[in-house]
């Protein structure tokens, strides 16, 4: 009896679990065919809690963006009459020629590692380093490619004209405080939506904020970063949240949630809810960035890195209150920080 023969034991099983094509490609070699009937009972159980916690590998964004992309592909190929799995390098590099002029460089490098996601999970070879890929990128790259335009960094010049656009309604309370958590916190987006009430503790000296996953902690041991009490009340993170929690009586769940158009509290927000929010009040405090740059919510986390290295912070105290993994990209926003006020230029008789 083998696993997939029609009526075995562990055949049934597989049809009632349905494990992913990656984690029944390793079964198949890792035991041999008497083996196999085993699955049907505990170790068949545990081989599916396996198969859960690797569907769970990427983040919740990270593993629609790669949906999307992949179902883009497969149109792609079924309009040309190609299988798309697997699919040779001159094939992908084909399909990366044919977004040549609609998609940017990050956008291209989603896409191709979309593609090999979905090829290994299915089990087949991939290559990334393949010279049909490789070449074809850089020649896209080197004809169409324009340059990145990073998030703004946003100040707390920035925040402070955003606070001002906020009103004293239900939302102008919500808005302020997840900007300044956002900012003070050196959150990404999908940070700032993921906070309960649970995570948070207040101190007279500030507050304390539990992250319990992030983009670089998918497996999801936490980190707690301390925000001190501001020595402006109106800009103060710690008192905009405790206002906001007061006024809204949250004891439990979400913190940051959408509001229905008379005010009232309903699910939890979205990281695209930042997005608007930002976008909003932004609209509403005139504030614009340079054509090089982008407004986006990553600016609160970029602003509070380039405003603590221009006030002389350490890498290790970025490091550790940013949760960030890599020196060469704390040292990436220390050079983008200094490169005004470092500048040799500054000695000339101008």
């Amino acid at each position: 009896m083998t696993w997939g023969e029609p009526g075995g034991d562990a055949a049934r099983w597989r049809r009632g679990r349905s494990l992913p094509p990656a984690v029944r490609r390793l079964v198949q070699e890792a035991l041999p065919p008497e083996a196999l009937a085993v699955l049907s009972g505990p170790v068949g159980e545990a081989v599916a809690q396996a198969a859960g916690y690797a569907g769970r590998a990427l983040s919740d964004n990270t593993r629609r963006a790669y949906e999307s992309d992949w179902r883009a592909f497969c149109a792609w190929c079924e309009a040309g009459g190609i299988a798309p799995l697997p699919a040779s390098p001159v094939v992908v590099a084909g399909h990366l020629a044919s977004l040549a002029r609609t998609l940017g460089r990050s956008g291209l490098r989603r896409r191709l590692a979309a593609i090999a996601h979905q090829h290994r999970q299915a089990g087949h070879p991939w290559e990334t380093r393949h010279p049909a890929i490789t070449a074809t990128m850089r020649g896209i790259l080197a004809t169409h490619g324009k340059p990145a335009r990073p998030a703004a960094a946003l100040t707390s010049a920035e925040v402070k004209r955003l606070l001002a656009a906020c009103g004293t309604d239900t939302a102008g309370y919500r808005d302020r405080a997840l900007l300044l958590l956002g900012f003070a916190g050196a959150l990404r987006r999908s940070e700032i939506v993921g906070i309960d009430r649970e995570h948070l503790r207040f101190t007279s000296e500030g507050m304390t904020v539990f992250i319990p996953r992030s983009k670089r902690d998918q497996e999801g041991e936490g980190a707690t970063i301390g925000i001190p009490r501001g020595l402006n009340p109106l800009s103060c993170p710690a008192r905009a949240m405790e206002e906001w929690l007061r006024r809204t009586r949250i004891e439990w769940g979400p913190v940051f949630r959408r509001l229905s158009p008379s005010g009232a509290l309903e699910d939890r927000l979205s990281p695209q809810g930042v997005w608007k929010i930002l976008r909003k009040r932004a609209e509403l405090a005139r504030l614009t960035v340079d054509e090089t740059e982008r407004l986006s919510p990553h600016g609160l986390r970029a602003g509070f890195i380039t405003e603590a290295y221009l006030k002389g912070a350490l890498d290790e105290q970025v490091m550790h209150h940013a949760r960030q993994k890599s020196l060469a990209t704390t040292q990436g926003y220390r050079r983008r920080a200094k490169i005004t006020r470092d500048s040799p230029a500054r000695l000339l008789d101008l």
